[in-house]
């Protein structure tokens, strides 16, 4: 009876597998390898859910494929994605270096600000950049919108900025007051919005345009003819409603909607 149910269950997953290729789906003849980062509401270790697991999930059922899920730093992510030791990561932005090994599916697109010590005294970035005394803390290895970029390199240059894997040793440090700001996006909200930080920090505008985030492909193992098939499922999951109801599940309907309508 075990071997029958065995058999039954390796003919059900051939059958998934056979059918998202015949329809055009990817191809799920090989293992593939995709990473997390620890992120804010993207994705929790501590709790093993977020924006990202929901996603990638998503992507796993629909594909047919399988994939194997990691959590990794993010300076680590894109080390992988270039080298073709990683085929996919998520909530991943371009740049003209990053476009040379990875291709993209966009799902989302949001702003960042600049969190600032109240006794800071910024009221905007540039006064934040032309103070000597303000240091400012970000994620290794990450990119932001243009003023923000603008604001990491100039300051880099000054070495006035404090680097970390992930977010919370930045909240730890602002709160010591060894940092004055970080560049934040709307998935650090909650943990702004709870303890200390909310009453110590304000937030400033950087005026930049909404950035689109999306699943990252590697060029060393996802060939073009295959990214075009993970992006005509990522945009299926768009148009069908999925990404919406996934970040609907963190935040209200409105915010939601804002991130996914681009």
């Amino acid at each position: 009876m075990k071997a029958y149910f065995r058999s039954l269950l390796l003919a059900l997953l051939f059958c998934s597998i056979h059918a998202a290729q015949a329809a055009g789906g990817p191809d799920c003849t090989r293992l593939l390898t995709l990473a997390l980062h620890d992120h804010g509401l993207l994705y929790s270790s501590q709790t093993d859910a977020g924006i990202d697991k929901d996603f990638a999930d998503e992507l796993m059922r629909r594909s047919g494929c399988t994939i194997t899920v990691t959590v990794m730093p993010r300076a680590r992510i894109w080390q992988l994605i270039e080298s073709g030791a990683l085929d996919f990561s998520l909530s991943g932005i371009t740049n003209e270096g990053r476009d040379t090994f990875a291709g993209f599916a966009w799902y989302f697109s949001n702003k960042y600000y600049l969190l600032v010590r109240k006794d800071a005294r910024v009221q905007q970035l540039d006064d934040f950049e032309n103070n000597p005394k303000l240091m400012l803390g970000v994620i290794r290895s990450f990119r932001y919108s243009e003023n923000a970029n603008r604001l990491v390199d100039n300051l880099k240059l000054e070495r006035r900025v404090d680097y970390a894997a992930r977010l919370e040793p930045l909240y730890q440090i602002l709160a010591l007051n060894r940092i004055q700001g970080m560049i934040i996006e709307p998935f650090d909200y909650p943990q702004v919005e709870s303890g200390s930080i909310r009453s110590l920090t304000t937030i400033i505008d950087l005026n930049d345009a909404a950035m689109p985030h999306g699943l990252i492909m590697s060029k060393k193992t996802i060939s073009p003819a295959e990214q075009e098939k993970w992006r005509t499922l990522v945009n299926r999951m768009r148009a069908d409603g999925t990404v919406l109801r996934i970040f609907e599940k963190y935040f209200n309907p409105d915010l939601a909607r804002s991130l996914v309508t681009f």
